[in-house]
Formats: structure tokens, sequence, C-alpha cells
């Protein structure tokens, strides 16, 4: 007889971790451009349990620009995709993509740079002239701020996608491009080497200083349907980028992510403020649809409804 208490005992805990189990949303989440500190939010949050803490599993889909996981979000596929270039997606919206923005991701653009081996004869912007300028893909940030930066210094190149970081820093050494792009950490080991040089940033474009750049996106279907689960899930977030300017580990977790040397790593929240990162205010909006109407991304600049449509933020506190 003794053992029937037993049993329900047993079942009770069973049942217990049934209900802890059905209380965590699973988030389908891309993100770009592994090994950046930006997009690398989402993956030292998950591995220091703060998502977990808050009812979120993430299961993260890694792709080399925020503009490739589009098809996935419109499609439901994807549930959320963080670091999207905001001229994509202020496009893809204009053209019927059911698409919500809920967080901002970066604002002004302090991790983009653009570099050439050491052995180049270009030297900075002045020598872009016909040469070939790399940035990811169609629509993203690198693109949006080679664009910009390319107006401001009225020079006419020939700007080239070469995908995610890894294969453009190679597209750049071995002499496939002129100019390679990266983002922090990424090159900084080289950089103290003197195997490649710095030739131009995307923070030398005036305009995009106090623009925020990328944002983090869902379906409208997801939105409405899982307002509750997204907002457990800023919640992390907000949480993990207190969290990676406070804790020691959350450097040696991003070290590993990036592949980069621990002291490498150390530098970059000093080059990457932690008001970039601040998710709860879109700026700019204006300058950005000005810029996407001029280079194509949109046709026209979106309205005050569609506007209220597309930006659903911030959610509401759970």
């Amino acid at each position: 007889m003794r053992a029937i208490p037993l049993l329900f005992a047993v079942t009770a805990v069973l049942f217990a971790g049934q209900g802890i189990a059905a209380a965590e949303d699973t988030l389908k989440v891309a993100v770009p451009q592994r090994g950046a500190w930006d997009t690398s939010i989402v993956e030292i949050g998950n591995r220091a349990g703060i998502f977990k803490k808050h009812d979120i599993a993430v299961e993260p889909l890694f792709t080399s620009g925020g503009a490739e996981a589009l098809s996935g979000i419109i499609g439901g596929s994807i549930d959320v995709t963080v670091a999207a270039g905001a001229s994509t997606v202020l496009g893809s919206f204009s053209k019927g993509a059911p698409l919500r923005v809920f967080s901002a991701e970066t604002t002004g653009q302090p991790d983009i740079y653009w570099f050439v081996p050491a052995r180049s004869p270009i030297r900075g912007i002045a020598d872009f002239k016909d040469k070939t300028i790399a940035y990811s893909v169609s629509g993203s940030s690198s693109h949006a701020a080679l664009l910009a930066l390319l107006a401001q210094e009225k020079i006419v190149a020939r700007p080239t996608s070469t995908g995610g970081v890894t294969p453009s820093f190679t597209s750049g050494m071995t002499g496939q491009v002129d100019v390679a792009w990266t983002t922090i950490p990424i090159g900084l080991k080289e950089i103290d080497e003197g195997t490649i040089r710095v030739v131009a940033r995307a923070s030398d474009v005036v305009s995009l200083r106090e623009r925020t750049v990328r944002v983090n996106i869902t379906n409208a279907a997801t939105m409405d349907k899982r307002q509750a689960a997204l907002a457990r899930f800023m919640a992390a977030y907000r949480e993990t980028i207190d969290y990676m300017y406070s804790a020691p580990e959350a450097l040696t977790i991003f070290a590993e992510i990036a592949g980069v040397p621990l002291d490498v790593a150390k530098k970059v929240p000093g080059l990457f403020p932690k008001s970039a990162l601040a998710p709860d205010q879109i700026v700019g909006l204006d300058a950005t649809m000005a810029e996407a109407v001029a280079t194509k991304f949109m046709a026209a600049p979106l309205g005050k409804e569609q506007i209220a449509e597309l930006v659903r933020m911030p959610l509401p506190p759970q």
C-alpha cells in the first residue's frame, strides 16, 4: 500500500513537468550574420538560459542576410527574424508582404566596415571609383549603408553581393572584390596584425548615425495569434542585452559564437555602444523611407495608417 502514495507522487511530478513544457512557447528565429555582436543576442540569451526563464524555447536558423529570411516569415515557416534591414522590410511591406515590426534591432551603424588587404593600393573612399565594393545581400543593412555612403561621397562604384561575413572576408582577401565588407568582431584580429586595412565605415554615413537601420520582425498572423509569446521573447531579449554589457561570461559565450579570441571579444562592447541596441524606439523612419524610394526598394513612402499597421511596438508587458 505504501507504493500507491509514491506512485501518485511520481505521477504528480510528471504532470508538473508536462505543465512546464506546455507553458513554454517555441519560436523559430532566423538569425543573419552569425558572429556579429547584435545578431548574437538571441544565441547568447539562449545559452545563458534567459529565454528559458521567460518560457521561450528558441530554435535558431542561421542565414547570410536578413533579406533571405523574409520568404520564411511571409510563408509562416519562421516566427521571428532578427536584424532585418529596415529598407527591405519597408519595401516588402509596401508590396503587400504581411510583415510586422515589433522591435528595433540596431540604431546607428557602429559595426559594419569595409576593408582591403594591406597590400591593396586603395586607401579610402576616394579610391572606390569604378571598383567592386561588397555588401551582403540586396536589401540588407550593409547594402543600404553602402548605397548611402556612395551617394554621400558622390562616387560611382560597383556594389557587389558577397553574402555573409565569412565568404565576404574570403572574397576580399583573395581579390574577388576590390573592397570587402564585414562586421565587428570579424577582422579586429587582422587589423591588429596589420594584414587588413579599414578604408570606410558605415558610421561615416552621416544620415545613418541617428537612424534605426535594422529591425526585428514577424508575420502578421504570428503577431495576432502569439503576441504573448512575442512579448516574453522581448522581455528575454532586453534582459540579454543587459547581460551582454555586464557579465564577463557573456563575452566568453560570444567569443565561441564568433570564433574569435576572448581578448578580441572583450573589445566589442566598447566599439558597439549599448544604446545602439535599444529595442523599444524606432527613429529616422521618414529618412529611411525617402532613401528606400530613392534606391527603388519602394515606390512611395508609407502613409500613417500603413506605418501603424506595420510597426507594432512596444509589445505589452507580460
